[in-house]
């Protein structure tokens, strides 16, 4: 994976190196799409999108719609995401010899996995209805109900 990142504003350009620590907690929106099956190390990345965004920013994450567990069946769309596993995404997120070895078709309790592995309070499926993909809220803070804030529990 490449760290480096693109910022473009109206006054300049600058390629920046996504693991530079003072980078950290200075954006407000962190977005990954499509790429997250493809990563050999798809919680390091996310742990680096925790940090950029820290916790006031908001991380989006954008991949395939596939069915929330493997099915004979399947759907046309589904067994295509397997087609581009098999051939792509699974070899290439396999380059790496500590690889996840996720591959396109990463559910979405797959990727609530990683992101609690990465430090992440919640995964939220946004109510986006697109054909092919399915796109995430990566929940950096866990926040209390008003209700149990002032709650007094004994131990």
């Amino acid at each position: 994976m490449d760290s480096t990142e693109l910022i473009l504003n109206e006054d300049e350009t600058r390629l920046r190196d996504a693991g530079d620590a003072t980078l950290m907690g200075q954006y407000d929106l962190v977005t990954a799409f499509e790429c997250i099956h493809d990563m050999s190390d798809p919680v390091g990345a996310l742990q680096t999108m925790l940090e950029l965004a820290g916790e006031k920013g908001t991380v989006i994450i954008m991949d395939e719609r596939v069915g929330d567990r493997f099915s004979a069946r399947g759907s046309g769309v589904e067994w295509m995401m397997y087609g581009w596993s098999v051939l792509h995404c699974l070899p290439v997120g396999k380059d790496d010899h500590h690889s996840a070895e996720t591959g396109t078709v990463m559910r979405a309790g797959t990727l609530k996995r990683f992101a609690e592995k990465a430090g992440f309070c919640d995964v939220e499926v946004l109510p986006i209805d697109n054909f092919f993909f399915r796109f995430y809220r990566l929940n950096p803070v866990c926040t209390l109900l008003p209700q149990y804030m002032e709650k007094k529990f004994d131990i």
